[in-house]
């Protein structure tokens, strides 16, 4: 069996000084976000969302990133769903993104708030019809007996909704926007002493500072 303490790479790409990126670090997550589009990584948009219950039990998972901007980083979801149910009792969440390609992480903490009805009934009106479906059919989290249950309901809405392309949204779905108080770029460095640049909001103002590796 392989050792797990024997796996390692030495990182050496590129390199992070305070001189290299953008005051305003949307500005600077645009750039390297664009990169890693560019270098046709897998799902660049897919990000580590984490959450906490009141009393702060964690859990993490994957979600795609659909849209950022100066308010903040935008993804959709089942309201219902265990990180919905942990994002009403505590309205706090991290978000990362991981690009082993290029030797970067993102980190992104803030707090967390619903978008218009009007806005995800949008997006949601945009998806692939198949998809529409399957945000109605899925009441995520929930236990199930079988795949038949889903793959039922499936038809049955395939059937209901034969002459449209756009369903109604779902009351139970929509997006969240994660607006942002701190932001980290890392960039992996040779002998793990990687480059740490980090953002933190503060009346209104972004200070940036240098983190030890």
């Amino acid at each position: 069996m392989l050792n797990l303490a024997d796996l390692r790479k030495n990182y050496a790409l590129q390199s992070l000084a305070e001189t290299d990126v953008q005051s305003d670090p949307i500005a600077q997550f645009a750039i390297w976000f664009q990169h890693a589009i560019d270098s046709q990584i897998l799902e660049p948009n897919a990000m580590s969302l984490a959450t906490a219950t009141a009393n702060g039990l964690p859990s993490v998972r994957t979600v795609l990133l659909k849209g950022f901007d100066n308010q903040g980083f935008t993804f959709y979801t089942n309201y219902e769903s265990r990180k919905g149910k942990e994002l009403l009792e505590n309205p706090q969440a991290a978000l990362s993104f991981t690009w082993l390609e290029l030797e970067r992480q993102i980190r992104i903490e803030g707090t967390v708030e619903k978008v218009s009805a009007a806005t995800s009934l949008q997006y949601f009106q945009s998806r692939p019809k198949a998809s529409q479906i399957g945000a109605w059919i899925s009441q995520q989290s929930d236990i199930i007996s079988d795949r038949s249950v889903l793959e039922q309901r499936q038809r049955e809405l395939q059937a209901e909704y034969a002459d449209t392309e756009k369903l109604p949204l779902p009351p139970f779905w929509g997006g969240y926007n994660l607006r942002p108080n701190r932001i980290e770029f890392w960039q992996g460095r040779r002998s793990r002493l990687h480059d740490r640049i980090c953002y933190t909001l503060g009346n209104g103002v972004w200070q940036l500072v240098r983190l030890a590796p």
